[in-house]
């Protein structure tokens, strides 16, 4: 059978800035194909072209004959006055659904995204639900490919692992663009990463994201080995031309353009291989005292609804706190009560003196109508960073920028361009607290990457709201999961939260829209390795082998006749003997554990 979408040399540009040039991509039955790609890649405009919502410049992109293709962008709106069944019930009626089937198709759908209430106001749900309806009208026409941008920037952590299953389950092929790692790893069962480092314009590899970080890693192996031959071949060939008409006038002509040939291959390697990354590194404040907040049997109530009741909580410096919880459950409210936006309703919050707390918004409030030259420094020419004067325009270079892009207005950068103005604004506070809400959405992965990084080293508290549940499990050292219910429970990891979550006896969700008759589909909770763990079982068997390995040096050191007759080589022999020992049993304990998890 044909391909249900066959894109073909393609190139899309905007203005004289290419996005992708000459790219091919085919989407088959079966595929589940996640597209990553760092910010400014193409990888939104690239899925609106296979939507057939853009034009290419140049290529073409053909679809199978009656293929139906359903586009759901990074953000859903609507209009005031439509309820969840208007949407849908003008869905149905677009997609030529015959009316006495209806109503049971307008159900289906609803149960299926989640959706109890029908008469819920569209303009008026969270992001998370307007994607979720946004969905459900895609599937409407019961498409062959569906493609997704972003869709989990708005969900939280229960609509991610709903959107998981649905796409798991689901019968028609799907392209999905999201830098959530777990997400691509728990869904995907191809990764197409664009990027004008591969000669093709993109990298495409089939199976699981971890996976294609291990192919990626030997592209780029034998890439860099390719291109230090083609470096020394070019030095040699240099050298010869330099040596003039008379030293080579037995030389072929073939010679001299095979040179030049070599010469603009290694240049255009050169240029593609020219990675650059946003420099993150927050802040900290000199503060001494260790103690920062004190949260002390604190509740807070809207109307009858208790979000959460008697909360008691220490952030001290170095506590990295992941807050969990449905939308609607009362993170929000807890980042506010420690911004002092607002009052508990009951119990106290003790705060150190002169406390210095740094906010990052998922809102991302930037004026639209600021330069980028503004909107990084607002009172001139040059920021103040770690007590050093830096120009914008290098401070700018630092987040990627280029200095074209200073006078252009904030309202033409892409969402994860905003996201790095808004970080590099907040890198320019010191901070004893780091509230950072949704601070992922947008990023590319090699900015995540840089991002974990600065938030590892960062010396002060922070409390951390996100869906990527690789970035909870990398960063928190502590999980405060909120049920939106009253409930609040501390947990050592992400997974912890999800097993107490699914053994709980409480409603799903006190905030979901509810609907006539329909119900949402049961989760069942699934004991399988997650990311991380999946990532050190793929090589624990190997990293086994070289501690048995080091384990026989070292009692070989030990029984070492020089060794022996040495009190203090001896002592520090059995200590290196002792490690090896306790390292090789604790792998085959932890090998024990992820074997039995997996299965």
């Amino acid at each position: 059978m044909p391909p249900i979408l066959n894109a073909q040399t393609i190139s899309k540009a905007f203005g004289a800035a290419p996005l992708f040039r000459n790219i091919s991509l085919t989407v088959s039955e079966g595929d589940r194909i996640g597209l990553i790609g760092p910010n400014g890649a193409g990888k939104s405009t690239l899925l609106s072209v296979l939507a057939g919502i853009q034009s290419p410049d140049s290529g073409e992109v053909a679809a199978r004959k009656r293929a139906r293709v359903a586009y759901v962008a990074q953000d859903s709106f609507y209009p005031a006055g439509l309820n969840v069944r208007n949407v849908l019930e003008r869905a149905l009626s677009e997609a030529h659904i015959a009316e006495d089937d209806r109503e049971g198709r307008l159900r289906e759908l609803a149960g299926r995204t989640g959706f109890i209430e029908l008469t819920a106001e569209a303009a008026s749900l969270s992001g998370g639900w307007r994607k979720r309806l946004a969905i459900a009208e895609a599937l409407v026409i019961s498409p062959d490919v569906l493609l997704l941008d972003e869709p989990t920037n708005h969900l939280d952590l229960t609509g991610i692992r709903w959107l998981e299953e649905l796409l798991e389950n689901a019968g028609f092929a799907t392209v999905i663009v999201s830098h959530d790692r777990y997400f691509l790893e728990n869904v995907a069962n191809e990764i197409v990463e664009l990027n004008r480092i591969y000669p093709d314009g993109l990298l495409r590899v089939r199976g699981k994201f971890s996976r294609f970080l291990e192919e990626r890693q030997s592209w780029l192996e034998s890439n860099s080995r390719e291109q230090e031959s083609l470096r020394n071949r070019v030095r040699t060939e240099i050298e010869w031309l330099r040596r003039g008409p008379k030293a080579r006038t037995t030389k072929s002509k073939a010679r001299i353009d095979t040179a030049q040939q070599m010469i603009r291959k290694l240049a255009d390697m050169d240029s593609r291989s020219t990675v650059n990354n946003a420099g993150i590194d927050f802040q900290a404040s000199d503060r001494k005292t260790k103690r920062l907040i004190t949260l002390e049997d604190i509740s807070y109530k809207i109307g009858d609804r208790t979000l959460f009741e008697n909360l008691s909580f220490v952030f001290t410096a170095g506590t990295r706190v992941g807050l969990v919880g449905a939308n609607g459950s009362g993170k929000t409210t807890l980042l506010r009560l420690l911004r002092e936006e607002i009052e508990p309703t009951s119990g106290e919050i003790q705060r150190a003196e002169f406390l210095k707390t740094v906010y990052f918004s998922q809102l991302r409030e930037i004026d639209p109508t600021l330069t980028l030259r503004r909107a990084l420094a607002p009172d001139g020419d040059a920021v103040i960073y770690q007590g050093r004067q830096i120009h914008v325009a290098s401070w700018a270079a630092r987040f990627l920028f280029t200095g074209e892009q200073l006078n252009q207005p904030v309202e033409r950068l892409s969402g994860g361009e905003r996201a790095r103005v808004l970080i590099a604004r907040l890198m320019l506070e010191p901070a004893d607290l780091l509230l950072l809400d949704e601070p992922t959405n947008d990023l590319d992965i090699p900015t995540l990457d840089i991002l974990e990084e600065s938030l590892l080293e960062f010396p002060g508290a922070l409390v951390l709201v996100t869906h990527d549940r690789y970035l909870l499990d990398r960063i928190s050292t502590i999980v405060l999961g909120l049920d939106g219910n009253g409930s609040a429970a501390q947990f050592a990891s992400y997974s912890q939260w999800e097993d107490w979550q699914a053994e709980s006896e409480a409603p799903k969700s006190a905030t979901a829209p509810r609907a006539d008759s329909a119900s949402a589909p049961k989760q069942e909770s699934k004991k399988k390795l997650s990311y991380l763990e999946a990532r050190e079982f793929a090589t624990i068997e190997q990293r086994v082998e070289e501690a048995d390995a080091r384990l026989i040096a070292a009692h070989a050191h030990v029984e070492d006749p020089t060794v022996s007759i040495d009190a203090t080589a001896l002592q520090q022999a059995l200590v290196e003997l002792e490690a090896a020992q306790h390292a090789i049993d604790t792998l085959y304990t932890r090998w024990a554990e992820l074997t039995e998890k997996a299965g």
